[in-house]
């Protein structure tokens, strides 16, 4: 596929979602689809929810428009895209109406499902000290468990202006960089999508933020998300460079503040999926840091977690595991002494 077609893509894309967003807000205040001021949240007004609506619509309407160019992944890209809509659909309506943790964890698994019998599932995984661990019978199982922690990792770190999205415009980057290196059509296009979608989206919810992308984009970007890396990993053999350890250290941050937050829960003997403000993003600005200054720099820890992802298609996966495993020691000991207080009650 030629380089214009992919600019197209990336510029239309991006035209679209810096359109859209203005039409989402005035759509969220006129249906009064808003996210106003309480307990849990950290912004002073009532802000526009449901943005997501914003890139959703037309990344899930170029994947259509990419099964046209891509004959021989004609078939991945419309499954993805029905995924696409299920999951963008599930996010409204919770942002609507506000579904149990239980509805909304139910409603991932069937779509995770749907996924893995359409062919994006998980077969190997990496072992950077010798060959590769077929999963066999535990692949289904493996599959949604990726799903479903990607998608919610996602929904845990979109709790300040602008981080989702500018996290998800990095981990988007590193992947097309990967897409790139390994040449393979499928995961740049959708990687440009992604990028594209995010970045334009951040023009308005980056602080101060016009629009909230809500359960809408959060469940839509880790979905998106998720699908891509399950599809550079095992479905698509060409793609030698997408190791399993690619996705999981360009997801290091999402990933650790997941399991931070899972283990702190079991610890208070708290329901896994009640929010709280107790994510490392809420005890950064307990501790005085504005918002900007805290996506920034949570922007730079994302990058770095990228390119270790990035270093793994160019050297030994023996050293960039090594370093990997000393930035996640390092970001868990930041946690720790964040939580410090609460660890001593």
């Amino acid at each position: 596929m030629s380089i214009s077609i992919y600019i197209i893509f990336f510029s239309v894309t991006l035209a679209l979602t810096l359109v859209l967003v203005p039409v989402n807000i005035r759509y969220s205040r006129k249906t009064g689809l808003l996210d106003h001021p309480g307990n849990r949240s950290i912004h002073k007004n009532s802000i526009a929810l449901a943005g997501g609506l914003s890139f959703a619509i037309p990344i899930i309407l170029f994947e259509i428009i990419a099964a046209g160019f891509l004959v021989e992944n004609r078939e991945n890209f419309l499954e993805l895209a029905a995924g696409g809509i299920m999951i963008t659909v599930l996010g409204f309506l919770d942002d609507k109406r506000k579904f149990t943790a239980r509805y909304k964890l139910l409603f991932q698994i069937v779509i995770a499902s749907f996924m893995y019998f359409s062919g994006f599932r998980m077969n190997m995984l990496t072992n950077p000290f010798g060959g590769d661990i077929d999963l066999s019978i535990f692949s289904f199982p493996f599959t949604i468990l990726w799903y479903v922690t990607v998608i919610n990792a996602f929904n845990l770190v979109d709790g300040i202006d602008g981080l989702a999205a500018g996290i998800g415009a990095i981990v988007a980057g590193v992947l097309l960089t990967v897409g790139i290196i390994s040449g393979y059509p499928f995961i740049i296009i959708l990687s440009i999508l992604l990028f594209a979608g995010c970045l334009g989206f951040l023009r308005y919810n980056f602080y101060p933020a016009k629009i909230f992308m809500g359960d809408t984009g959060a469940l839509f970007l880790g979905f998106t998300i998720a699908s891509i890396c399950v599809a550079g990993v095992s479905q698509f053999k060409g793609i030698a460079a997408m190791t399993l350890l690619i996705p999981i250290a360009v997801l290091g941050l999402p990933l650790v503040e997941t399991t931070s937050t899972v283990f702190r829960r079991m610890k208070g003997n708290r329901h896994l999926f009640l929010a709280d403000k107790e994510h490392i993003h809420h005890k950064l600005l307990d501790l005085g840091f504005s918002q900007k200054v805290i996506a920034l720099v949570l922007y730079f820890v994302t990058f770095l977690f990228g390119m270790i992802a990035i270093g793994f298609s160019f050297s030994s996966k023996k050293l960039f595991l090594l370093i990997l495993l000393l930035l996640v020691f390092i970001l868990f000991i930041l946690i720790i002494l964040l939580y410090s207080k609460e660890l001593k009650k």
